[in-house]
């Protein structure tokens, strides 16, 4: 049986906090973090469903804030606008794969409504207060969704959720099989996620260090 570490990335990384601001991130996380291990304990496509309509949401903040950013300073974003647009699209299709596989009920869309239009004006607000917590925020998100994925898998593997063929958007984005399974589907997604982690919390990192590019220090 293929183990849950098949695509080699590393599932153990986690930033430990070193000030207030990484504290706050991490606590703010886990508050979330136990409010989706309540409401959806297992059902983990229908949690993907409702999450990634919220993970889609900073990259597409942050890009927009750090582009209006350096037309006022006039300055070189150092790359930081498409890496950060790239992620929302990314997190985008994240969503719209799993719309096929979960097929969200009429509650959850109204728990999307509202769960993105709570968290955009706090992550927004966030962004402009300190652009390096929200990154440290979105890095702790993306290692929860490392472990919640790794957690999907060795159900599939288990036989508790069914390994159903990969939707059609999914094989198409991320050049699959044309046979490819669910598997295949949250393994690519969990590589994504790890992919965030890391670069938001080298961002973050970026941001704390007073040799950091112009672009990219704390003001949004």
């Amino acid at each position: 049986m293929p183990t849950v570490n098949d695509g080699a990335i590393d599932l153990s990384r986690h930033h430990q906090p070193e000030n207030l601001s990484d504290r706050f991130a991490l606590v703010f996380v886990k508050v979330l973090r136990f409010f989706a291990d309540t409401f959806f304990a297992k059902r983990y496509g229908h949690r993907a469903v409702v999450l990634e309509t919220v993970a889609a949401v900073p990259g597409m903040v942050g890009g927009a804030l750090q582009h209006l950013r350096a037309l006022r300073r006039m300055e070189d974003d150092h790359g930081w606008i498409r890496t950060l647009l790239d992620e929302a699209e990314n997190e985008r299709m994240h969503l719209m794969t799993f719309i096929h596989i979960a097929k969200p009920s009429r509650l959850e869309r109204v728990m999307i409504i509202l769960a993105q239009g709570a968290f955009y004006n706090a992550f927004f607000l966030l962004y402009l207060i300190s652009p390096r917590t929200a990154h440290r925020v979105v890095g702790y998100f993306e290692e929860e969704a490392v472990v919640s994925y790794t957690q999907y898998l060795e159900e599939i593997d288990a036989g508790k959720h069914e390994n159903v063929p990969a939707p059609q958007i999914a094989i198409e984005y991320w050049k699959l099989p044309p046979d490819a399974r669910l598997r295949d589907v949250v393994l690519v997604i969990r590589d994504d996620e790890a992919g965030h982690r890391n670069v938001n919390h080298e961002f973050a990192d970026k941001l704390m260090s007073p040799h950091r590019p112009a672009a990219a220090r704390d003001g949004g």
